[in-house]
């Protein structure tokens, strides 16, 4: 059995009422659920909230809601890892032992149902790993990243990078904030997904990643999805 578990608590200080403000004309959190229904892969698709009406909105569009979130797991500092704990837990007490869980975040749009199997799949094919995660290449060389300094001037992290050719330096990646597979022992160890090789990397193109923090960050977001859907894409 595979289970989607998307987190998706009530408060959100920089943009209130994220996970289930419009986005597209549709609830944020409804994009993800369509995504892990689409995707064929799981038998239940969860959503972890402390919030009443993000457990309804998150219901109404096709989520199941079995429990509301407890306090001491809903505040801004609380890690994702407990998260999924609980909710992997729960579960298991109430008879649904997962072979496998995916953490699917409630701001994640650009998801693709194609993403999420290709995810499963790498994961599936490497039995000594542990986590299969979206990431996604960065536009501009980090060794070549500058710091602000105290008089108003700048200077590089790298000096000796700044002279190198852009295609001589290694690519670098980061972590695409839309989902990550893991196997429910793995997250019961506290294993992490970035220790060395326990995950393996799910490539998602730059055109399919926006981290949603901000209100500038929705509103680019918003551009993105519209010409997305306009290309057909």
């Amino acid at each position: 059995m595979n289970v989607a578990i998307i987190p998706a608590r009530g408060g959100s200080q920089r943009i209130p009422r994220k996970n289930i403000r419009l986005f597209g004309g549709r609830p944020m959190i409804a994009h993800s659920i369509d995504a892990a229904r689409e995707s064929g892969c799981f038998d239940r698709v969860i959503v972890s909230t402390d919030d009443p009406e993000v457990a309804s909105v998150a219901t109404a569009c096709g989520g199941e809601v079995p429990f509301l979130r407890p306090a001491d797991l809903s505040d801004a500092f609380t890690g994702l890892d407990a998260v999924m704990c609980h909710a992997v837990t729960w579960l298991e007490s109430q008879g649904t032992r997962a072979d496998f869980f995916c953490c699917i975040f409630a701001t994640a749009p650009f998801l693709t149902a194609a993403a999420l199997r290709e995810g499963l799949a790498l994961l599936q094919a490497a039995p000594h790993r542990q986590y299969a995660f979206s990431v996604t290449s960065f536009p501009f060389p980090i060794q070549r990243a500058v710091r602000l300094t105290g008089d108003h001037g700048v200077e590089p992290f790298r000096p000796e990078c700044i002279p190198m050719r852009s295609q001589d330096l290694e690519p670098a990646y980061h972590e695409a904030g839309q989902f990550f597979w893991g196997r429910p022992a793995a997250l019961r160890m506290g294993l992490s997904i970035y220790a060395p090789g326990v995950s393996v990397p799910v490539l998602i193109p730059r055109y399919r990643v926006q981290d949603i923090d901000t209100l500038e960050d929705w509103e680019q977001a918003e551009y993105l999805y519209k010409a997305l859907k306009e290309g057909g894409r």
